[in-house]
């Protein structure tokens, strides 16, 4: 199961049928983290959790390293109703 849905995940990413909230934006800045690193990270990464508690859906947990391919990321997102990947927060795994 977690195999088809990190593959969704990737296809979302390839695709560029996915979005990042301003909060993930902010942390990026923060880790100084681009765009590239979280690409990176969802398409190397694998799923290490997954949280049942949010009514709006699943949220997936994904580690993976950035474009450098030496930082830890975390990923952490879910699918919208219309099909479209939200990036809710990234972090630098220390």
């Amino acid at each position: 199961m977690s195999r088809r849905i990190i593959e969704r995940i990737r296809d979302a990413f390839v695709s560029g049928n996915y979005d990042i909230t301003y909060h993930a934006v902010e942390e990026m800045a923060e880790d100084r983290l681009g765009i590239y690193d979280v690409e990176s990270a969802v398409l190397n990464g694998k799923i290490i959790k997954k949280e049942k508690g949010d009514p709006r859906g699943v949220k997936y947990v994904i580690k993976g390293t950035g474009a450098s391919q030496t930082a830890p990321i975390g990923v952490v997102g879910r699918f919208k109703e219309t099909g479209v990947f939200l990036v809710i927060t990234v972090y630098k795994i220390t």
